[in-house]
């Protein structure tokens, strides 16, 4: 079985003294581990390819226990994030995550379209890390089955009026008499989730908010996130430990 497949490199581990161990995000067949042979060599024609957040056209092939990458083409390797080491480290995070949210052999066009926007945006630095991190966060969860109800009160079936909550372990609004133990959080904010959620890639990041309700929104997303997928990142107190 060879398969061709636009891909985004999210991690490498060395192996042996010239092989690499390569995680790829691939658009049509999810999460792939494939070993790249002499790729640690200068010379190798896949040596800058299989370097982590290289984004190119690989082919790789099905041996008897193990994928095999035997060609890549380099489309962009995001070079500008490695001047910045606190963009870098959440470039690397959201690399983690994605490892972790996509399974392997299931297409994930959406999710790899979400990384590579949000890498250039903060390769570029058109916008801030707490909102980039935020809107990855949230459209990721979506696309994985973990999409919050943001529609209305699952207790008392209408949309809050005065103060919203948010509950992070039902990943639900609730209103001030159902909210106990919830994050409160304003309209901007439940806006800015909404847009997120139903929006299509294009638009997700088509909206500003004021600095205090970005980290809020930050915050939900993250506690949000962390509930759902109950487990921690090492990528994501790296990244905490620089801010």
């Amino acid at each position: 079985m060879r398969m061709t497949t636009d891909a985004l490199v999210l991690r490498v581990t060395d192996t042996g003294e010239s092989d690499r161990l390569v995680t790829l995000l691939t658009a049509e067949y999810g999460v792939i581990r494939a070993f790249a042979n002499r790729a640690k060599k200068i010379n190798s024609k896949m040596h800058g390819a299989t370097q982590s957040l290289c984004y190119g056209e690989f082919s790789v092939y099905r041996s008897r226990d193990s994928y095999i990458i035997d060609d890549a083409t380099v489309k962009e390797v995001f070079f500008g994030l490695r001047e910045d080491i606190e963009r870098l480290s959440l470039a690397q995070y959201f690399c983690a995550l994605s490892a972790e949210l996509v399974p392997e052999m299931e297409p994930a066009r959406d999710i790899l379209r979400v990384i590579l926007n949000s890498l250039h945006l903060l390769e570029t630095k058109r916008r801030s890390c707490n909102f980039l991190k935020a809107v990855t966060e949230l459209k990721l969860l979506s696309f994985s089955g973990f999409m919050p109800d943001l529609i209305c009160c699952p207790h008392c079936g209408e949309e809050p009026s005065g103060e919203i909550y948010f509950n992070i372990a039902e990943g639900c609004i609730c209103c001030r008499n159902s909210g106990k133990g919830g994050i409160k959080i304003n309209p901007t904010v439940l806006t800015a989730m909404r847009h997120i959620c139903a929006n299509p890639i294009e638009r997700i990041y088509s909206f500003s908010l004021p600095a205090d309700d970005e980290k809020l929104l930050m915050q939900v997303c993250e506690k949000f996130l962390l509930s759902q997928t109950k487990r921690t990142f090492k990528a994501l107190d790296f990244y905490k430990s620089l801010i």
